[in-house]
């Protein structure tokens, strides 16, 4: 069975974001996309727009020096324009470390992503982290 072109729709996110691929990025959200980054750190808020999610992109691999990885595990639709992706989210940044599950919760309209809602294992590890 072929997969559903949701679930195609977030891997190839994964992908492109994992090569650094930012173009491809752009192709995939929609123009006024949000992504909603849970904590109280300078990476949290709402990144609304392709550039401004771009640059929070950006950011999450200058902070780390380039170590931060994501590898999803597993993705799942519904079939009406919403998919949930389990991952695992890797970094170092200033001495520290963190390796934990996160989810994103991505609203798809058409062919293009409008929302991703984040959720991760352990906000205060993340707050710790960024902070």
């Amino acid at each position: 069975m072929a997969e559903h072109p949701h679930a195609a729709l977030v891997r190839k996110g994964y992908d492109a974001f994992s090569r650094g691929d930012m173009d491809t990025m752009r192709t995939l959200l929609a123009g006024d996309a949000t992504h909603h980054v849970p904590g109280s750190h300078s990476l949290s808020g709402d990144f609304k727009g392709q550039d401004a999610i771009i640059d929070m992109y950006r950011r999450l691999a200058e902070e780390t020096d380039g170590t931060v990885h994501v590898v999803p595990m597993n993705v799942l639709v519904d079939g009406r324009g919403h998919a949930v992706s389990l991952h695992r989210f890797t970094a170092r940044r200033q001495g520290r470390e963190i390796d934990e599950t996160g989810a994103l919760v991505f609203r798809i309209v058409g062919d293009k992503i409008t929302d991703l809602d984040e959720c991760v294992e352990d906000i205060e590890r993340g707050n710790e982290f960024w902070g």
